[in-house]
């Protein structure tokens, strides 16, 4: 019992404890396990770069415990490469280990993950679990992107088009690479400012950032700038913008000169800071009458070169090269004279200028690319004809008087009058020189040239002083005066010099003091002395008063004029006083110049005597006697005064030794005794005396005679110089000799002028008697001249005397020995012996003592021939042998030269021709002995029966070489009588029409001549066979005409079939003529004749062939019979055939359509050639054109004419442009075509500039297209390829708002379209093209405008011009405007504060309402579905517009942006509608609205408030949402109305919806409020207003209201436009039985307008009545006025109207 009790006992404790071992087990066995869901992989990221210790793991989460005293599992790490992780056993955490390291993600590293492996051993059981940790490094964008190269290079042609790519190498490994990861090593390039410089980023630009492709921006300019330094940064594309890291490197970008710049003549002066050359004139000068080849080439200043401007075009061999000519000059006939080298310009004279004639020529260069480039350059050259100087100078006048003050200082200048206001002018003229150029003469004195000099240049001389002049010494100074080029001298011509008298001397009294006695009976008034003062000066300064300073003490009185001392009134004397008066003497210059002297008189008073002796009147005389005074004549009465009246004696008491006067010595008359001789004694001063016979009774007098000057004497020649005289030939200006000569007389009488009286046109002589040559002497024209030189004097009536000269001119070497011919020529016969002398040639020189020796100068000729030094003989040196030349002639050209041994002087040379003469060595050779020949008996004349051939082997071209042929008429003249032989053919033909026996056979003989000297020849022999007839073809017809033949026809197609017959004969055919270029084929058995090479119709429109039948057995003869009946004509013509396709005259047309051209006009005409002929080149055009507006064709063309015209209006679309094709198709279009393309650009008169030109209108229109071709090169320059069109031809229009117009003028309206961006060059810059240049145009339309026609101005068009004008205007309102609007602004504060409190109580009672209707049902529609939206609305007033019009409400979508072809030139981003109204007159005031509006597809329409769906019918219908509006929705729906015109987009792509969309076009998009009233814009956009709906309370407001509200649309559009799609349009049903049952519905409403509602217009036009109402469609179709149905009116904000969409003036819809 106890051993089971015990079995028992073990086994309840067993199963106690097994549990408790299988807990501890299973504990153990889940140590190293993870204590964590997921996958048993670890992954930790972890950035790059991280430091040190960094935790990558902060617990494993490993089942276990490491640490602690009883650990039960063991934890290490595997794998673990490089040792980057460490591990914490007890923490089960992982940290990174990178000491003295960097974990680095990028190369060279490249440490991308880090995979390990944590080893966990279970120390209870022993098991080993190994848990795998991947850390993933991550990368930081640590690393900048890296470039390639540190810099990159492009070379790019200036003339590249902007927006060429023109650099890529930053694409595949060239460019920057980045080693990072991810967006991080992603790369975008992008181009930064560069401040060195600082265009570059303006001028390229990287559009596609990847890429990093550089596209040209702005046009390159080589001339301006030849490199660019681009700085290309690279960035990379980190998430964080500021991690981003960059580099940059530098492009250098090379620009490449282009052709886009014409030459320039050097030297250029720029114009300051433009590249432009200053007008360049170059100078010549050619002496007149001057042999062409003595000066050509002519000598430039600077030489003429013109070189492109474009300096480096690469390769060198495309550089073009510079061609020249003489564009214009003046005078006319320019060309007559001058020629310019088109390659070198240099310029030659063609013949002589005579002075007379022609004194400059004014020409016009033009230096121009040889490549065509239009853009030429043009210089002056000016030449000026120097004269021959065969003209003497001359003074303008024959004499000159001139004044100078006696005070001048030396270098005053000679006045020409006394007042000495203007400087004497002495003009010298040369006719060998322009009048208007100084002509360099040297002028001399002949006299006093050591008082006065001339001034040595200019026109005008001046004569200067050059020492003091003294009047008192010489008043009047007379000198001829000489004018000398150097060659010629002038006229002498006489100055006379006045010195004009100046105050430089004082009054003299003749005595210090006088010592005077009186007595006391003289009387008062009784004379006590005269006294006399002598002023040298004269005039006011020569005049002398005199007065008594003291000491008269009132006694004594003196004449202020006379100086005579008289006793005062009612003084009288008394004995014994004594006086001493101071006396003064003054001249009468003015006071500051006037001059005195004093005197002293003293005056003893004596008693009575009778002891005075007599007194002359004064004391000194002064008297002027010509030399030619006779003898007796009365010279001057001296009688003197005797107080007594003693008688008084008179004598000559010294001064006249010679007795030349006699003085009477009792009257004391003084008379000439004597001739005088004023050459042996020119003064007498005579001492006089007057005696009364007393001791002391004597007084003198003094008395000063000056001998005046006559012309007595003749000018003396100097005997003693030498009259043989000699000078050496050829030269000019040589001094030959001189002669002087001497005249005794005075002044002018002795000025001797020398002048030759023979040969003055060969020596000349000057002032000085000295004698040159006036040109160069020729001793061996004359050796010996007997010069007669003439001296004259000065005289009016001058003397002169002669002298003869003997002059020898003096040989010397000058002159070359000369040949008696130019050139010899000689025939010499060829085989001549060595030694055989066959020419004398012979050479003369007139120089003196010459030795002339001759040779031969060309070297080549001494090997054949030999000159006698000494008597010009020619000779052979070798037998000449004809056949040995190569040229055509054998002849020799060769130069001799006679020289004189003992001169200096060049050869002359002479041209020695020597023409080796053929000898004949060869007769004529024929080919056969014996020739046959057939002919038919009835042969015509002319027929060919054979040919003969004969060669001579004479040279080639030789007369000797020449063959001719003749038939021997001695041997069987009958033969000869009717056979001939061509002369130079050999042909043996018929010289008569034959009928001869048949069977007979001729023997000829025919000849073979030769030219040659002497005629050498040959004979053969040509037998002749007349045919049996039966032998002889003939042909069925003389003339085929087949059907004409198609030009297309294939080789072998059959012509025609000719056909011959003859008796037992095989016939063979053959084409004998017509057929030269082997087109046709004949099939010489059958006579089929066929096509053998292509037929063209263009080229050769017929064939006349002749052909030829001949039996086998004449052909197998190599022989031909032609007669009468074996020949034929065949005519073929040929048949056009439609094989070329038309070409266009242009590949691309540009034109332009200005912005309010009407409908249908004209645009530009298109024309395409066929070379086809009638209807094959008859073209009809058509167009092919993307849908442009409405799914419109803006264009039409005539389908005959190619006319484009307009087809739509284009108000509002400037800057647009449109892109299409035009067809053209011969055969009326049916046959074949070709394309062009069409630009034309939308314009107005912003884009224009008017051409102003002073000719008619009519002159113009003329010459338009050759004026805008010229207008088009200077565009093209600027802008390649630009097209200029003309808008208008007409009057020139000016005054105030160029309201006048001038017919005889004319405007030219033009504008330029670019066709690199397809829209007109803007007005500024046309303008600049062409006024820049207008200068150079005008010189180019002189020939169309004729002479004197050219280009007034360039303006800007009235219109723009008065716009501007009106804008300036405005200004002078705005105080004004700005004073109304505060005004109006005051007045209207109260009311609207009323509508502000009006309106917001309003919208509380709306929201209300609409809370009610919300949870209304929805009724029941009105009536069925309209056929259009209008029809819906109830809108009859709608009818007023076209049927046209109404059709195009609902199209909003037919017009997207995205849809528009950017080839129509619509930019759907930019404003579009510029003015969004067109003129229709509906009875609205128009808003001018212009904001843009977004143009919306057909799928997006209405889908927020109802959706667009798509009945069986293919009808689009709107039906509302909402499951309450399900049943309504089913009975009422819209129609929307689209034109099949506009279903398609501007692409021509169908824009209706696609399969997936027939039931539903969109998903709807519910909303339940609607804060508003819906509208449908013209333009496709929807706007809500901000008022909630008022459904019964509608109010339908007048056009006059409805006008104010299109004023406030633009208010509108801003503050109240939802741009939402039009699927948002409605959302519930539109009407109801009431219409206050759902007030926030959209309400379809209609306005009712009786017929007596409707007014006309005049015009015809309809406006809307002002008293329309409002009404409601309910179930019974009542329709009831609305008008008083309720206290409220609808708001003006919920009146908004929209507009415009495309080009219909319709108003905004309400929904």
């Amino acid at each position: 019992m106890l051993q089971p009790l015990c079995l028992w006992k073990w086994l309840a404790v067993g199963i106690a404890v097994a549990p408790l071992l299988a807990g501890c087990l299973a504990q153990n066995d889940e140590d190293c396990k993870l204590a964590r869901t997921g996958p048993p992989a670890t992954i930790v990221p972890i950035d790059e770069e991280s430091r040190n210790g960094t935790i990558l793991v902060d617990n494993m989460l490993i089942k276990g415990t490491a640490g602690g005293p009883d650990p039960t599992i063991e934890l290490s790490l595997k794998d673990n490469v490089d040792y980057w992780v460490i591990l914490d056993p007890i923490t089960q955490m992982l940290y990174l280990n990178s000491t003295g390291r960097i974990l680095d993600r990028d190369p060279p590293m490249s440490i991308q993950s880090i995979v390990v492996q944590v080893q966990c051993v279970n120390k209870k059981v022993g098991t080993i679990i190994n848990h795998e940790v991947r850390i993933v490094v991550r990368d930081r964008n640590d690393n900048s992107p890296r470039f390639q190269q540190q810099r990159y290079y492009v070379a790019v042609n200036e003339l590249t088009p902007v927006g060429t790519t023109i650099f890529t190498g930053f694409s595949g490994n060239n460019g920057a690479t980045d080693i990072d990861d991810g967006p991080n090593g992603q790369i975008e390039y992008v181009i930064q400012y560069n401040p060195n410089d600082k265009t570059s980023n303006k001028t390229f630009d990287i559009p596609l950032t990847l890429s990093g492709a550089v596209v040209l921006r702005e046009r390159l300019n080589y001339e301006e700038k030849t490199r660019y330094f681009v700085i290309v940064q690279a960035n990379d594309r980190a998430q964080n913008l500021n991690e981003r890291r960059t580099s940059t490197t530098t492009l250098t970008v090379d620009v490449l000169d282009g052709d886009d710049l014409g030459p320039m003549f050097l030297p250029c002066v720029l114009v300051n800071n433009t590249r432009d050359c200053r007008p360049l004139t170059y100078q010549a000068s050619l002496p007149e009458l001057t042999d062409p080849a003595r000066v050509n080439p002519i000598s430039v200043t600077p030489p003429i070169q013109a070189i492109d401007q474009d300096r480096n075009i690469q390769p060198p061999s495309d550089r073009p090269g510079i061609l020249y000519s003489i564009l214009v000059g003046t005078p006319e006939d320019y060309p007559q004279y001058f020629h310019m080298n088109l390659t070198t310009a240099e310029l030659t004279l063609l013949k002589p200028i005579n002075r007379d004639l022609h004194q400059k020529f004014d020409l016009v260069i033009k230096a121009e690319q040889d490549n065509g480039h239009p853009l030429p350059a043009f210089a002056n050259l000016h030449i000026e004809v120097l004269d021959e100087n065969n003209q003497k100078p001359y003074f303008t006048r024959s004499t000159y008087e001139g004044f100078i003050l006696e005070s001048s200082p030396v270098g005053t200048t000679v006045s020409d009058n006394q007042n000495l206001t203007s400087p004497l002018q002495i003009v010298v003229l040369d006719n060998d020189v322009e009048e208007t150029k100084d002509p360099q003469l040297h002028l001399f004195l002949n006299d006093y040239n050591t008082f006065f000099t001339v001034t040595q240049s200019g026109i005008t001389r001046y004569l200067t002083l050059l020492q003091p002049v003294d009047r008192e010494v010489q008043q009047l100074y007379t000198f001829s005066m000489t004018a000398s080029d150097g060659v010629q001298e002038s006229v002498p011509v006489t100055v006379n010099i006045l010195v004009i008298d100046a105050n430089d001397n004082s009054p003299t009294f003749s005595n210090i003091s006088y010592n005077v006695k009186i007595y006391t009976d003289m009387r008062p008034g009784e004379g006590v002395i005269k006294l006399t003062a002598v002023d040298a000066d004269e005039g006011p300064n020569g005049q002398i008063v005199y007065e008594i300073l003291a000491g008269d003490q009132g006694d004594f009185i003196i004449n202020d004029r006379t100086g005579l001392i008289t006793i005062a009134p009612g003084v009288v004397l008394s004995v014994g006083r004594s006086y001493a008066l101071t006396v003064k003497a003054s001249d009468s210059a003015p006071p500051a110049q006037r001059r005195s002297s004093i005197t002293t008189v003293y005056i003893e008073v004596l008693p009575p005597n009778n002891q005075s002796p007599p007194r002359f009147p004064q004391l000194m005389y002064s008297l002027e006697v010509s030399e030619a005074m006779r003898i007796g004549a009365v010279l001057l009465n001296l009688q003197a005064f005797d107080r007594e009246g003693d008688p008084i004696r008179y004598l000559i008491h010294n001064g006249d030794p010679q007795q030349v006067f006699n003085l009477s010595q009792s009257s004391g008359l003084l008379a000439l005794g004597k001739p005088l001789d004023r050459e042996s004694t020119d003064r007498y001063i005579l001492i006089v005396t007057a005696s009364d016979g007393r001791p002391d009774g004597t007084s003198t007098a003094t008395v000063n005679i000056v001998v005046t000057d006559v012309n007595d004497n003749g000018p003396v020649f100097d005997m003693f110089l030498p009259k043989n005289l000699s000078v050496q030939e050829e030269e000019a200006n040589a001094f030959v000799g001189q002669v002087r000569a001497t005249d005794p007389d005075a002044g002018v009488n002795g000025q001797v002028h020398y002048s030759l009286a023979n040969f003055n046109n060969l020596f000349r002589i000057t002032s000085n008697g000295s004698i040159y040559t006036a040109v160069k002497l020729n001793r061996e024209a004359r050796d010996y001249y007997e010069l007669i030189v003439e001296a004259t004097d000065g005289a009016v009536d001058p003397r002169r005397s002669t002298l003869t000269l003997a002059i020898k001119v003096l040989d010397i070497d000058d002159n070359s020995p000369v040949f008696t011919n130019a050139s010899y020529t000689v025939s010499v016969p060829e085989n001549l012996p060595p030694g055989t002398v066959f020419l004398q040639i012979e050479a003369k020189d007139v120089d003196l003592g010459s030795d002339i020796n001759y040779r031969i100068r060309t070297q080549e000729a001494l090997q054949y021939f030999a000159l006698n030094k000494y008597t010009g003989e020619l000779s052979l040196l070798k037998s000449l042998d004809y056949e040995s030349f190569s040229d055509t002639e054998a002849t020799f050209t060769f130069l001799v030269e006679a020289f004189d041994s003992k001169g200096t002087m060049p050869p002359g040379l002479a041209t020695v021709t020597v023409r080796v003469k053929d000898m004949n060595d060869y007769s004529p050779v024929f080919s056969k002995k014996l020739y046959r020949g057939m002919v038919a008996p009835d042969a015509v004349k002319g027929t060919v029966i054979t040919t003969v051939s004969a060669e001579d082997q004479d040279p080639p071209g030789t007369p000797a070489s020449r063959v001719r042929y003749k038939v021997d008429v001695v041997q069987f003249p009958y033969s000869a009588s009717i056979f001939d032989v061509e002369e130079s053919s050999g042909r043996v033909v018929t010289r008569v029409n034959l009928n001869e026996e048949p069977s007979t056979v001729f023997k000829l003989v025919v000849i073979a001549y030769d030219d040659g000297d002497p005629v050498k020849f040959n004979t053969t022999t040509v037998e002749i066979a007349v045919l049996q007839p039966s032998v002889i073809p003939r042909f069925t017809q003389d003339e085929y005409r087949p059907p004409p033949v198609s030009e297309s026809a294939p080789k072998g197609t059959v012509v025609a079939v000719v056909t011959a017959a003859a008796l037992n004969q095989t016939i063979v055919y053959s084409i004998v003529s017509g057929n030269e270029e082997d087109v046709f084929a004949i099939n010489n058995r059958t006579g089929v004749i066929s096509v053998k090479k292509p037929l063209d119709y263009e080229r050769v429109k017929s064939y006349e062939l002749r052909v030829q039948a001949d039996s086998l057995q004449v052909v197998r003869s190599n022989l031909r019979v032609p007669s009468k009946s074996n020949t034929a004509k065949v005519l073929i013509e040929v048949k056009d055939e439609n094989d070329h396709v038309p070409v266009f005259t242009k590949k691309m047309y540009i034109g332009g359509v200005s912005e309010d051209a009407k409908m249908f006009s004209s645009v530009l005409k298109v024309k395409a050639d066929d070379k086809d002929t009638g209807n094959y080149s008859a073209m009809q055009y058509r167009l092919i054109i993307p849908p442009i507006k409405d799914g419109k064709e803006g264009f039409v063309i005539e389908a005959y004419s190619g006319l484009i015209k307009t087809a739509m209006l284009f108000k509002n679309m400037r800057r647009s442009y449109f892109k299409f094709q035009v067809i053209a198709t011969d055969d009326y279009g049916k046959g074949l075509s070709s394309k062009a393309e069409v630009l034309v650009s939308v314009v107005n008169q912003l884009d224009m500039q008017v051409i102003v030109s002073n000719v008619p209108p009519t002159l113009v229109e003329q010459n338009k297209d050759q004026l805008i071709g010229i207008l088009e090169r200077y565009i093209q320059d600027q802008i390649p390829g630009a097209t200029v069109v003309v808008e208008s031809i007409g009057a020139r229009r000016f005054g105030d708002g160029y309201s006048e117009e001038d017919y005889t003028k004319s405007d030219l309206m033009v504008y330029a379209i670019d066709p690199q961006t397809n829209r007109a060059i803007m007005r500024n810059e046309l303008f600049k093209f062409l006024d820049g240049k207008l200068l150079d145009i005008n010189k180019e339309f002189q020939p169309y405008l004729g002479q004197g026609g050219r280009i007034l101005e360039i303006r800007t068009p009235d219109v723009v011009a008065n716009v501007k004008k009106q804008a300036q205007a405005v200004g002078y309102t705005e105080g004004a405007l700005l004073a109304l609007a505060v005004i109006i602004i005051l007045c209207c504060m109260p009311a609207i504060l009323i509508v502000m409190v009006s309106y917001r109580q309003r919208q509380a009672e709306c929201a209300k309402t609409a809370r009610i209707q919300m949870a209304l049902p929805a009724g029941k529609p009105a009536s069925t579905a309209a056929n259009n939206l209008y029809e819906e609305l109830g809108d009859s007033t709608m009818r007023g517009y076209a049927q046209q019009e109404q059709q195009q409400l609902l199209r909003p979508s037919l017009l997207r942006p995205e849809e528009l072809s950017m080839e129509s030139g619509i930019d759907p981003g930019q404003e579009y509608y510029g003015q969004d109204y067109y003129s229709y007159e509906h009875g609205y005031e128009l808003p001018q609205y212009g904001s843009r509006r977004r143009l919306l597809s057909p799928s997006g329409m209405y889908d927020e408030y109802g959706e667009v769906v798509v009945e069986n019918d293919g009808g689009y219908y709107y039906s509302p949402h909402g499951s309450t509006a399900e049943e309504w929705a089913r009975k009422k729906k819209i129609k929307l109305v689209v034109d099949p015109e506009y279903e398609t987009s501007s692409t021509g792509e169908d824009s209706a919806p696609d399969s997936s969309q027939r039931n539903r076009l969109n998903n709807p998009n519910i909303q339940n409020n609607v804060n508003g009233n819906i509208y449908i814009a013209q333009n496709g956009s929807v706007v809500r207003t901000r008022r909630i709906c008022l459904g019964n309370n509608l109010k339908v407001t007048s056009p006059v209201r409805l006008g104010k509200q299109f004023k406030k649309l633009d208010k509108l559009a801003v503050t109240h436009e939802e741009n939402v799609p039009l699927n948002t349009l409605s959302k519930g049903p539109s009407s109801s039985d009431k219409m206050n049952t759902r007030p926030c519905s959209v309400s379809f409403a209609s306005s009712t307008v009786g017929a007596e509602n409707i007014v006309t217009k005049p015009g015809g036009s309809k406006m809307k009545s002002t008293e329309e109402h409002e009404s409601v469609v309910d179930n019974e179709d009542v329709k009831e006025p609305l008008e008083s149905h309720s206290e409220h009116t609808q708001s003006d904000e919920e009146e908004l109207w929209m507009g415009p969409w495309n080009n219909l003036h319709i108003p905004m819809t309400k929904l």
